[in-house]
C-alpha cells in the first residue's frame, strides 16, 4: 500500500507522503536541537554521557535520513525485516522506524 493510499474512515491507515516528509523533518530539526543543547552545555558535563547522548542522536538522525530515502524509493512503511508493512500506530509513534516490533525485537535479542 502507498504512503498516499486516500483516507478513509475517522483514522488514517496511512499518512501522507507529504505528512511523512514534516513529521520526519520535526523529527530531524528536534535531534539537531538536542545535539546543539549538548555542545552548548559543555563544561562541567560528563564526557562520557553527553558523548552517548551524542551518538544516540546521531543514530536517529541516520535514521531518519535512511527514512526519507525509503520515502522517496516508495519502500516507507514496509519493515525491511519481514516485508510487511508496518502498522501505521508504530510510524505515528516513531515515523523513522525501519521495522516492525516482531522484527525489531529479534534484531536486539
Amino acid at each position: 500500500m502507498s504512503v498516499d493510499a486516500p483516507r478513509t474512515g475517522s483514522r488514517p491507515e496511512r499518512m501522507t507522503a507529504h505528512e511523512v516528509r514534516q513529521r520526519l523533518d520535526h523529527a530531524r530539526t528536534s535531534r539537531l536541537t538536542q545535539l546543539q543543547a549538548l555542545d552548548e552545555s559543555g563544561q562541567g558535563a560528563d564526557e562520557h554521557l553527553m558523548s552517548v547522548q551524542k551518538s544516540a542522536i546521531e543514530r536517529v538522525l541516520k535514521e531518519i535520513d535512511d527514512a526519507f530515502a525509503r520515502v522517496a524509493d516508495g519502500t516507507y512503511g514496509t519493515c525491511l525485516g519481514c516485508s510487511e508493512p508496518v502498522p501505521p500506530e508504530r510510524l505515528e509513534i516513531l515515523p523513522y522506524t525501519p521495522c516492525c516490533v516482531a522484527c525489531r525485537r529479534r534484531a536486539a535479542v
